[in-house]
This record gives C-alpha cells, structure tokens and sequence, in this order.
C-alpha cells in the first residue's frame, strides 16, 4: 500500500465536490493525515469560502451543479495564482482533465478517488507551495532590508495585489496602480520600487493634483536660468532627478492635455527637454502611475489621451479598499496604535471589544488612511491603557440598529421550493434574534456573543452577512 509521505501540518484543503458520499470520504482521509479540510458543494460555495480563506490546495471536481470545476479554476487563480489547484474526474474525462491542467491547474485525480493517490497528490501540493512561500518570504526580506515598507494584511484580495506588484517590480514595465484615495497607492508604488532592479536608484513622487497646472510642467521636466520671470538658475525636474530609479505619477488623471503628450513622449523615448532649453535630455526612468478615477471613462469622454492610457497599463494593478479587507482593519489598526506608541515613548493601548465591533462595522470611506488618522486621534484621547468605541469617534454609523420586532401583520416570501422558503425563514429568524440581543446587550457586541453562545467573530461575520451595523 502507497502511504503519503507528508503530514497537513497546519494547511487548509479545500474541497469542492456535490456527492455527500464523496466529499465526506475526502475529508475524513485529509484529516486523519492532519490536514483541515473546508467544504463547498458547488463554485458559488467555493468562491464565498475562498472570500474568507486561503488554503494550502483545492480540490475540484470538474462537474458540478452550480458553474463547474473550471470556474473554481479561475476563482482560486484570481485570489492567490499560486494555491495549486488539484481537478477530478470520472473516467472517461481525462481529456477534460488535460485540459484544466493547460489553464493552470497542477494535477488531477480520476474517478473514483484512491484516498493513498489523493494523500500523495496532496502532500506534493502542498511541499509544492512551501517551496513559493519560501521563496517569497526570503525575497521579502531581501526586500526589506533595501528599504521596502510593510504592507500590512492578509485578505485575499490584498495578497492579490501584492503578488501582482512582486511580479511587476521584476520586469522593467509601465505600472498603473488604481484605487480609491487612502488605500495606499504610494505605498504600493514605493514597495514595487524596493523590489525592483532599480531599487538602489531614486524614488522620485510627484502628486500631480497637488500642484497648479501653471507650474507641474516645470516640477516635472525642470527649467533653465531665465526662462521665465523668476527663473534665476537651472532647476532640475522630477523626471531628471528619478533617472536611473522610479518616478511616481500620483493622481495622473488630473494632468491636462498638453502635460499628457510630453510624459508620453518620455515613456516612448525616455526624452525631454527643460523649459526654456533646446538640448534634448535623456532620463533612464521606470514610471509608476496611479489614480483614483476611472481612466477608461476619462479616455471615452476624450479627457485622457487613449495612447498614454495604453502605455500606462501595462500593468494594471487595483489596491483594494479597506472595507473589502476584512479583518485587516483590526491588524491595520494594532499597527497604527503602535507605531503611534513607539514614536510617543508609550506603552500602546489595547482595543476592547466595543472597538474592534465599530472598527470592523464601520464603512472607511477614507480607507486606509482614514483608519490611520482614527487610530491616532483614539491613542491621544484614550484614558488609560484601553481604548473603547468613543474614543474613535465614528459617530453611531458603526452601532447596530435593531430590526423592528415581528408582528402579527409580517408575511413570509413562499416564493422558490421549500429549501428556499426555509432558508429564507432561518435568515430572518438570526437577523432579529440578534439585533434584540444586541439591543438587550445595549450595543456591545462582546456581551451580545456571550448571551448568544457564540463566538465573537462569528458574531461579526453575522452582523456583515445580515447588514446590521454597516453602513
């Protein structure tokens, strides 16, 4: 018999298959080697775990009832392109099989599944990712020590955006960073050039919409003595000083028509020329981009020059706002909290649960930066060594607000089968059991937990699923 020659360890596996039967035997044989397994019957299943976890290795059957294993295929490789992805199928769909492992899966099972073959197949993937979380960690470090700041978080979505800016920082191309403002664009584009080739050169930034129009033409490409009322000496410009390193074009929507051209003219040609000069001037840049508008919208409505859009794409990379994170806002805040601490000489205050609730339910429209400027203000104000939910001051938008209490006029949906109905019934059934706990618990999440016998993150993940408190 053929034994598998790695243990689980602490790695998730999950598994998508419709057979109770199966999906069952799959589980029990991935556990009892130490491995947790996670469940989905369908793609929707999957993708809704795959917005909470990252597991070590998916296993998918290729047929399912809701989408198919291909489409769970590209939900995994579009949260994290390096989770091996393993595919099953009955016999007879081999080709099928080939066909998944060309779009990126790494191996496939036929039907039915020998549980040694499946513990093999398993235990490569996963010595198979530790081999690239190795060497992403060590590239990480090397990153690190070259002056490359810590971007803090580990939801799926951010860890995408990470992996996209690690591959872009390798090769010398064009990067379009896109997000809302306060998400940490530049700190995306400062970490890219710490990774990259020309991480020893400058990082040179220039906020484009900070400047008047009347004088960014001179920040970015520089002047000579006497070109205009003023001009004393020759000055340097952006463009020049990131020669050899990066120069970072922050908000990029909001240069006008004539500034457009000429930083075209510099990512075709690497040339330019200082105002008031005749000599061309040559600039070895990299050119980072980013913005907060929609650049394609700006291009369709002839406010953006299409040709530069394209050449700034390349490599278009969304840095995800903070209420798509998750739990990160907790992790971003402990880390605001501290490093306020440290640079104050004091002991960082702990957040209690009423604080981490309004922290969690809470929309940041102002994202990361928002969340950075609340944290700070909290440690200022806090009394003590604790902070709690008034001293964030985000108003009563992060409070539960009770449902309205059933009564005798309520009508119940009967539309769908009776699955649905059920389904339907239990959901509202939680949602008013826990905002009159809630309400009975005057707001404190924390105590609401404890009379509802549940955990407190299980808690908050109901209160986000049922909308009670988000806003």
């Amino acid at each position: 018999m053929t034994t598998a020659t790695t243990g689980g360890g602490d790695a998730d596996v999950l598994v998508v298959e419709d057979r109770d039967s199966l999906r069952t035997m799959l589980r029990l044989a991935l556990e009892s080697h130490g491995y947790r397994a996670l469940e989905a019957r369908d793609q929707h299943e999957a993708e809704n775990l795959l917005s909470r976890h990252q597991p070590a290795v998916v296993i998918t059957d290729l047929r399912l009832p809701n989408g198919d294993g291909l489409g769970v295929l590209r939900a995994v490789k579009a949260v994290d392109a390096h989770i091996p992805v393993v595919v099953m199928t009955a016999y007879g769909g081999v080709q099928d099989a080939v066909a998944a492992m060309r779009d990126g899966a790494l191996d496939f099972l036929a039907k039915p599944v020998d549980p040694d073959h499946l513990l093999l197949v398993v235990g490569r993937a996963v010595a198979q990712q530790r081999l690239v979380r190795d060497h992403e960690r060590l590239l990480q470090e090397a990153a690190e020590r070259r002056g490359a700041p810590t971007i803090v978080g580990t939801a799926p979505v951010l860890a995408k955006a990470t992996q996209s800016m690690q591959r872009a920082a390798a090769a010398e191309i064009t990067v379009l960073l896109e997000g809302e403002s306060g998400t940490g664009k530049e700190l995306f584009a400062r970490a890219l050039h710490a990774w990259s080739p020309r991480a020893e050169g400058p990082f040179i930034a220039i906020n484009c919409a900070a400047i008047p129009e009347t004088l960014l033409e001179s920040e970015l490409f520089g002047y000579e003595k006497g070109a205009f009322t003023g001009a004393g000496q020759r000055k340097l410009g952006r463009v020049e000083l990131a020669h050899r390193g990066t120069l970072f074009l922050d908000e990029i929507g909001e240069l006008a028509a004539p500034l457009q051209a000429k930083v075209l003219r510099v990512l075709e040609t690497r040339e330019f020329e200082r105002l008031g000069g005749t000599a061309t001037i040559r600039a070895d840049v990299r050119l980072v981009a980013a913005t907060n508008r929609d650049l394609r919208r700006e291009v369709a409505e002839r406010r953006f020059r299409e040709d530069l859009f394209f050449r700034l794409s390349v490599m278009p990379i969304v840095v995800p706002p903070l209420r798509d994170r998750g739990d990160d806002v907790l992790l971003l805040a402990h880390h605001f909290v501290e490093r306020h601490a440290q640079a104050s000489g004091r002991t960082p205050p702990s957040l209690d649960d009423g604080a981490r609730a309004a922290l969690l339910t809470y929309h940041w429209p102002g994202n990361v930066r928002e969340l950075q400027n609340c944290l700070e203000r909290a440690a200022i104000l806090a009394d003590g060594d604790v902070i709690h939910a008034r001293h964030l001051h985000l108003g009563d938008a992060q409070l539960p607000a009770p449902l309205p209490a059933p009564g005798p006029a309520d009508g119940l949906d009967l539309s769908g089968t009776l699955a649905d109905v059920v389904a339907r019934a239990q959901a509202d059934a939680e949602r008013r059991k826990i905002a009159a706990t809630l309400a009975e618990a005057g707001n404190d999440p924390g105590r609401a937990a404890e009379l509802l016998g549940v955990g407190f993150r299980d808690l908050l993940a109901k209160m986000r699923a049922h909308g009670i408190g988000t806003h």
